[in-house]
């Protein structure tokens, strides 16, 4: 149950986050939840019972070198176009690695 809004879940954005999701190991999935909820486990039911939902939206007038950001206490995460799933991937994961908080 991950919303993505702004754009269809369809969207060639949405669709490499969630290939870059299944695509990560047990543990850079820990790290993703950890980022983006604030809690590094999921709720009896797994992300279905999440709540709030998990919403996905496009961060607007960034790209490649940009890095996702999140508001953790609605589960929200803006993601940057990026120019292909690699790039994704990278920067997620990147983002996931570090510690400490950025405003944007």
């Amino acid at each position: 149950a991950v919303v993505s809004t702004q754009s269809t879940g369809e969207s060639e954005g949405f669709l490499n986050l969630v290939d870059v999701l299944v695509e990560m190991s047990p543990s850079e999935r820990k790290n993703f939840l950890q980022f983006a909820t604030g809690c590094s486990s999921l709720p009896p039911g797994g992300l279905a019972n999440l709540q709030p939902r998990l919403t996905v939206v496009k961060k607007e007038g960034e790209g490649d070198s940009s890095l996702p950001s999140v508001n953790t206490c609605v589960h929200y995460l803006k993601l940057p176009e990026y120019s292909s799933k690699e790039t994704l991937r990278k920067r997620l994961l990147q983002s996931t690695q570090e510690k400490g908080f950025h405003l944007n």
